[in-house]
């Protein structure tokens, strides 16, 4: 892999470490407590995940743009340009459920975001099949995240389905 690749892999990255840097303070605690959820998984791991599927999808965006000859052109325009919007659209939603605390927005643009991998993958498909199955555990990821979010939305509407603290008898 040439150092295009590497910046193909890097550059999906880019959009969380920036909305780390300008509002790492708006983060702490906000999903913790009686917010968390029993099925979701720790801060950490859910770190881990979203590495390895930024590098993997913009690996599988460097196939497409050196299997379409790289540089700048039209034939790139339709499947890295829907790929940007996308990205930007994972980047929206970080900044949606993070720094707003807005779960019902995070979850819109988690539903489009879907949508629009599901359309990258189709327009991948005949260019570079790896890179179109290469965005199956995004898709999966997705799905996961999408559950957790509707979860959280659910609950800041109905406190019914907010998980009640339990009293301790001495």
């Amino acid at each position: 892999m040439q150092l295009q690749g590497a910046i193909f892999v890097l550059l999906p990255h880019l959009g969380p470490i920036l909305v780390w840097l300008f509002t790492h303070d708006h983060m702490a605690g906000w999903c913790e407590g009686p917010r968390m959820l029993s099925w979701c998984p720790l801060h950490k791991v859910l770190l881990l995940v979203q590495t390895a599927i930024y590098s993997v999808v913009g690996y599988a965006s460097y196939l497409v743009w050196k299997d379409l000859g790289g540089g700048l052109g039209w034939p790139l325009a339709l499947p890295l340009g829907l790929y940007a919007v996308q990205l930007t659209i994972s980047w929206a939603v970080l900044v949606l459920f993070f720094t707003v605390h807005n779960p019902g927005l995070a979850l819109l643009h988690l539903l489009l975001l879907y949508g629009l991998v599901v359309s990258t993958a189709l327009i991948w498909h005949p260019i570079n099949k790896l890179a179109a199955l290469l965005l199956l555990p995004y898709l999966a990821w997705l799905t996961v995240t999408s559950a957790l979010t509707y979860h959280l939305w659910r609950d800041s509407l109905c406190p019914v389905h907010q998980p009640q603290p339990t009293e301790k008898s001495d």
